[in-house]
């Protein structure tokens, strides 16, 4: 059977969430599609699992935990469909999930990735993300995270880029820009690849019928000194390769706020270790991300004002998403 879409399912250790993830993927309406699972080295049952409930899934074996970047990596170039679906092996999609994102991807040739309406699994009149932004800050941010769902992302919108953990990319783009950068590991990894999409002149389209409920943090858990770690050093990494240099300037003051803001929330979250941690890798990797920068920003072909528009927009809705989170935070408190 020929495929238009491939979903990549990266796993390490997932047996007590894959039945959720696949079994879901098997209720698709969306019928041209494989499905992926590359498995990072787990040592509990998850193999057995997929080989016994799910047959016609196929399975690529690393070895051992080389990162979601190389996981992803690994599934997107055994794929030779048209479109590249991503998504976490701790979700469960609504049975519209691909047929939304494969219906955009056809009707915005101009967007070269696609976001999707994240809600939170247990509580699912809440959101987890609705397509991912860049504060002026330069801490990337997860739009509409932690707001009570009240329709106000029912429209699809362009957006700076898409969580990795449920996303469609053309292949094609990916072919022309490259994949995942291996060195990120995982954490950050989904806004460089959006990032430089950016730069190439694609746009990112959040799609907000295509729905996916998230348990979030499934592998590193939340706040673990890891996604610490990865986030502070990979989000670094990320500004040194694709901030272009003229936007640098304007820029500075409100980073240097932003890494203020990041030490006072790590310093009272007992991972200010791990953090330090970051900055340590982040300095140890600038040689490389600077080789790397060079080839990116020699290969841009939008100007320097679509990004500086893009980064002021993404601000303003980052801010608009943060207000109606803290809002909503600070009532149920009052209601508590």
């Amino acid at each position: 059977m020929s495929f238009r879409a491939t979903v990549v399912v990266p796993n390490w250790n997932g047996e007590k969430l894959l039945s959720t993830c696949l079994g879901s993927l098997r209720e698709q309406s969306f019928e041209g599609f494989e499905v992926v699972v590359v498995d990072n080295g787990s040592t509990d049952g998850s193999l057995e699992l997929v080989a016994r409930d799910f047959p016609k899934v196929r399975v690529l074996l690393l070895g051992e935990n080389l990162g979601f970047s190389a996981a992803v990596n690994a599934g997107i170039k055994a794929s030779n469909c048209e479109y590249v679906a991503l998504l976490n092996n701790d979700t469960e999609v609504h049975p519209k999930w691909l047929e939304a994102l494969v219906g955009a991807a056809n009707a915005r040739p101009q967007a070269g990735l696609f976001a999707s309406k994240m809600v939170d699994f247990d509580d699912r009149r809440v959101l987890d993300g609705a397509g991912d932004v860049l504060r002026r800050s330069g801490l990337p941010y997860r739009l509409g995270h932690g707001e009570p769902d009240r329709g106000q992302y029912d429209r699809a919108a362009f957006v700076f880029s898409a969580c990795a953990g449920a996303a469609l990319y053309r292949h094609s783009m990916l072919d022309d820009i490259g994949l995942f950068d291996e060195d990120f590991f995982a954490n950050c990894e989904d806004g460089d690849l959006g990032f430089r999409a950016q730069l190439a002149g694609y746009r990112c389209l959040f799609v907000p019928e295509s729905v996916v409920y998230h348990m979030g943090s499934a592998t590193f858990g939340k706040r673990s000194p890891t996604a610490t770690r990865l986030g502070t050093q990979n989000s670094l990494c990320m500004l040194v390769k694709n901030l272009p240099a003229p936007l640098v300037p304007a820029f500075i003051p409100f980073f240097v706020a932003g890494q203020f803001s990041r030490l006072v929330v790590t310093a009272s979250t007992h991972t200010l270790r791990a953090h330090l941690e970051g900055l340590a890798g982040a300095l140890r990797l600038l040689p490389l991300m600077l080789e790397k920068r060079r080839e990116i920003q020699k290969n841009r072909r939008v100007p320097v004002e679509y990004v500086r528009r893009l980064l002021r927009e993404s601000n303003e809705v980052a801010d608009a998403s943060l207000r109606r989170r803290l809002a909503y935070l600070f009532k149920a408190r009052l209601a508590s």
